[in-house]
């Protein structure tokens, strides 16, 4: 999370209105009073995290289901990118496509990445748990791939 993000637990989430694949356009508002949303920012599609990270949500989308929960993947990637994405990987929850990365920097996780040297901006791997109500209920930042399902999970419950 960068220094100057405003996101924290008990804010209201930012909102956003994305296109998506295989929805068209998503808005964050469209799930409020109704659903709880998990929002997984990923840096990339088809890269090997990212795909692991993917399918752990796709092979237990059953428990965020029973939570009155939607899954959400947000990544700079095109439509045309979640499309294939999607396809290889059987995935059952929408993609959306912040491909000028306003949404991630809103979120304050648009970050300086430094990778062999090389210093870029890209997307900091991290999750937000958005209530039916559209506030942060838990954050995240720099989520490590393995075991990080059962974590949104366990605080999912907590939710209710």
């Amino acid at each position: 999370m960068s220094e100057t993000s405003t996101v924290s637990v008990g804010k209201s989430a930012p909102a956003f209105n994305l296109n998506a694949f295989p929805k068209g356009k998503i808005k964050l508002s469209q799930f409020k009073g109704e659903k709880n949303v998990v929002l997984y920012f990923y840096p990339k599609d088809d890269t090997p995290g990212c795909t692991t990270e993917a399918c752990s949500f796709r092979d237990n989308l059953s428990t965020f289901d029973q939570a009155d929960t939607v899954v959400l993947g947000i990544s700079p990637d095109s439509v045309e990118s979640h499309e294939k994405f999607t396809d290889k990987f059987s995935l059952p929850f929408p993609l959306l496509a912040d491909e000028d990365h306003a949404i991630a920097e809103k979120y304050g996780v648009w970050v300086e990445k430094n990778s062999f040297g090389q210093k870029r901006m890209g997307v900091q791997r991290s999750t937000f748990l958005i209530d039916k109500n559209g506030k942060i209920a838990a954050i995240w930042p720099k989520v490590k791939v393995d075991g990080h399902v059962e974590e949104v999970a366990a605080k999912l419950a907590e939710l209710k």
